[in-house]
């Protein structure tokens, strides 16, 4: 049996860790309570009701579901085209910057910049059915 430093563990362990957590998607934790809080920068234009559509469409039920064909909303040309199907990596891309992750969609909001605020934002969204 091969015995390794004790140096040698700990780096396998944290590269380990570090490109597990790099591969394994949106490894932030999260608060929907905090999340919850942070919605309010949304409600503005959004609303968690199915069907109820304001400036922006319904997010009820935006995980699963293709950019661009929420019932009842008229959404830009390039929001329809981009196609993604809305999942946490993407809903946290297009969150910390719409305008780059879909050129020419309507969405005025500038971004969420502080990862942890996306994250929160994500698990709380998740809880809207």
């Amino acid at each position: 049996m091969m015995r390794l430093p004790l140096a040698a563990v700990l780096a396998l362990s944290l590269t380990s860790g570090l490109a597990l957590s790099l591969t394994s998607g949106f490894a932030l934790a999260q608060d929907a309570a905090a999340g919850q809080k942070a919605f309010a920068k949304c409600r503005t234009c959004h609303a968690l009701e199915a069907g109820k559509n304001g400036v922006g469409p319904s997010l009820a039920g935006v995980f699963g579901r293709k950019s661009g064909t929420g019932a009842g909303f008229k959404y830009s040309d390039a929001m329809v085209a981009k196609g993604v199907t809305w999942d946490e990596t993407s809903i946290a891309a297009y969150l910390a910057d719409p305008k780059g992750y879909i050129p020419g969609n309507k969405m005025v909001f500038p971004g969420i910049k502080k990862e942890s605020e996306v994250a929160d934002l994500i698990a709380f969204l998740k809880t809207a059915k």
